[in-house]
């Protein structure tokens, strides 16, 4: 294909215009049907990545997001009461939803962009390449991190489905090596099939889980006799560290909007990108909000985390079988997408990266494995299910998924600094974005660091390592 003079072919590097770094392009008059921008190019006998249809990505967005918000959400209600907690989860989604469109746009602006982390290396001028290396351990961080709490969902439903016939590490040892396998499949689109299974089971269980609640009188982890405070509160009063850290939960819950940015780049027309966003984020949001206040309503203070364990034992094994496929996949696809990144990063410009050789595959098992295994260590060091999603979406996906598309925005809309009334308004809260993504950094680190601390302190985190199962803990 020819290069119309409007095509503008960018390089960035820290050295100049060559060099081991990204090539990314800005072609102005960009279709979906062209290829030369692309990351992986299609034809002369290469293994071809771009296969993914844009409904098959609205599931694998809708895989990457719901299975944690689902599990995490209910227990955190409590905190903030019904109504807050009801407007943060809508607030959360409609943000995080905003902020994938815009990362969207702004690859498929510039499609030589496989990741977050290009973008940042393309709009950050000088210091493009500081800025690349400290967003890429971020968006590690925030996959590795995000996997561990799938560990700790795995372990956790073979700790109940075998009533704990193993020490709880052996489980997430277990755990860790059934997600290295599923995520060592090597296109989203192989995966791809995968995540309708995991939808679909992780769905049902937790509609077995609504349906358990509501025929029970009374929560099965609130005292079976006499009098008992259900807690369900309209509108809580918790501390700042318990109500960002909820908060932050909340947020988290929908967060993962970064890991669609790898799928653009396998999809057969990437310019479908935005109607699988709509579609995904829609269904993540009512359904969000359906359960979660429905197990609140009726389970009040006495829910578990995760939520699959609040409607006794019986249904508890049976929900954490039937989401097992589920949990599996979604730690799965956390470390597929983390892995994704290095295996481009590390072959970006060579011959291997879409060929059957050894150095290929070398080099893509030995991500997902060194990454799988990082997880299981954080897995097992902080083992609470809420308090891990917490921590992810403090310190990594507030910066990947509030401040940073807000600040990408901003680059391509320089000139409604200099417009109309309204349109300088609209540059202004994308200004205010960036600095509630710091504020939620901040604020939200600070507040789950005193919770696990006083989770250690009050003895519902036993010990690191520990073959206690605390991932139910209320």
């Amino acid at each position: 294909m020819s290069t119309s003079p409007e095509v503008k072919d960018l390089k960035i590097s820290p050295t100049g215009p060559s060099g081991d770094d990204v090539a990314v392009s800005k072609p102005e008059n960009y279709q979906s049907g062209e290829d030369s921008f692309e990351i992986f190019k299609k034809g002369d006998g290469q293994v071809d990545f771009r296969t993914v249809g844009w409904l098959q990505a609205a599931v694998i967005f809708l895989k990457v997001i719901f299975a944690t918000g689902i599990l995490s959400i209910p227990s955190v209600m409590y905190d903030l009461g019904a109504f807050p907690g009801a407007v943060n989860l809508v607030g959360w989604c409609t943000l995080n939803a905003y902020g994938a469109i815009i990362l969207g746009n702004f690859r498929n602006s510039y499609p030589g962009c496989h990741s977050i982390v290009d973008m940042v290396h393309l709009a950050g001028g000088r210091w493009g390449p500081l800025m690349r290396e400290i967003v890429g351990v971020m968006f590690i961080l925030a996959y590795v991190i995000t996997a561990s709490s799938g560990i700790i969902g795995v372990s956790a439903a073979f700790n109940a489905l075998s009533r704990h016939a193993m020490c709880t590490v052996y489980w997430s040892l277990v755990s860790t090596a059934i997600v290295a396998l599923f995520a060592s499949v090597r296109k989203f689109a192989h995966i791809g099939w995968l995540t309708w299974v995991g939808f679909f089971s992780v769905f049902a269980a937790v509609f077995i889980i609504v349906i358990g609640v509501t025929t029970r009188d009374r929560p099965a982890a609130a005292p079976q006799t006499g009098a008992f405070d259900l807690g369900f509160r309209a509108i809580g009063h918790p501390t700042f560290a318990a109500g960002i850290t909820a908060s932050a939960t909340i947020f988290c819950s929908s967060a993962a909007t970064s890991a669609f940015l790898p799928v653009i780049s396998e999809m057969r027309t990437p310019r479908d990108y935005p109607k699988a966003v709509y579609l995904s984020m829609s269904f993540v949001t009512t359904s969000y909000l359906a359960f979660s206040l429905v197990i609140y309503a009726w389970c009040g203070k006495w829910i578990a985390s995760p939520s699959l364990g609040s409607a006794g034992e019986t249904v508890k094994r049976v929900a954490y079988g039937i989401a097992l496929p589920g949990l599996v996949v979604s730690g799965a696809l956390y470390v597929h997408v983390g892995a994704k990144y290095l295996f481009v990063r590390i072959l970006r410009h060579s011959k291997h990266l879409q060929a059957n050789t050894l150095v290929h595959w070398g080099t893509w098992l030995g991500c997902t494995i060194i990454l799988s295994a990082i997880s299981f260590i954080l897995a097992s060091a902080i083992p609470i299910f809420t308090y891990v999603l917490a921590l992810v979406g403090s310190l990594c996906y507030a910066p990947l998924a509030i401040c940073l598309p807000g600040w990408l925005w901003l680059y391509s809309h320089e000139h409604y600094r200099r417009g109309s009334v309204g349109r300088l308004a609209i540059y202004s809260l994308h200004v205010v974005m960036i600095f509630l993504g710091i504020f939620m950094t901040v604020g939200g680190t600070y507040g789950v660091v005193v919770q696990i601390i006083e989770a250690y302190h009050n003895g519902q985190i036993d010990q690191a390592f520990s073959c206690a199962d605390n991932s139910g803990t209320v």
